[in-house]
């Protein structure tokens, strides 16, 4: 399959379904990339997925009526803080991977964040290589290491910090 098969739009809070789907299919799946839980968000009822929609910047790769992946961004509150974004919820279904969907998401976050903020910062499991080829493709660079960040059970995961500065004027 092409990337022409399918289309990025910011998801509404009428996408709540589909996105309450894949987001617990990512949580179940992928349970060491999240901060969040399966169980605490399966909890949840629509509305508060349609609430996160209304009140967050979330993408959606949609082929006709199925969301292939999601991600969002968020910008940081507070006067010394509000220059960054950070990139949040990535999740790209199995079938549509090596589909371009994490590049165009990305890509989309990206933009998307440049009209807000003049850095996106993201963390990544460390063993996700996939995921950290892509995104010191699109230009993030790691810049540290949070060691134990996550821990599914009694395992711990660590997590790499990459940054990609949006702005014309940096240092």
């Amino acid at each position: 399959m092409s990337d022409v098969n399918f289309r990025i739009r910011k998801l509404l809070p009428g996408d709540a379904r589909a996105y309450r789907e894949i987001r617990l299919e990512a949580l179940a799946n992928n349970p060491e990339a999240f901060g969040s839980s399966f169980e605490s968000e399966a909890a949840e009822a629509l509305t508060w997925f349609e609430n996160r929609l209304s009140g967050s910047e979330v993408f959606g790769a949609v082929r006709e009526f199925e969301l292939l992946g999601v991600a969002g961004f968020y910008v940081h509150q507070g006067l010394k803080r509000s220059h960054k974004a950070t990139l949040w919820g990535m999740y790209v279904r199995p079938q549509a991977r090596k589909m371009s969907v994490g590049r165009r998401l990305a890509e989309a976050v990206i933009d998307a964040a440049r009209q807000h903020a003049e850095l996106i910062q993201l963390s990544v499991v460390s063993e996700n290589q996939a995921a950290r080829r892509l995104y010191s493709r699109l230009g993030f660079v790691e810049y540290g290491l949070e060691k134990n960040a996550l821990k599914q059970g009694e395992r711990y995961y660590d997590e790499v910090l990459m940054a990609l500065p949006l702005a014309q004027n940096r240092r």
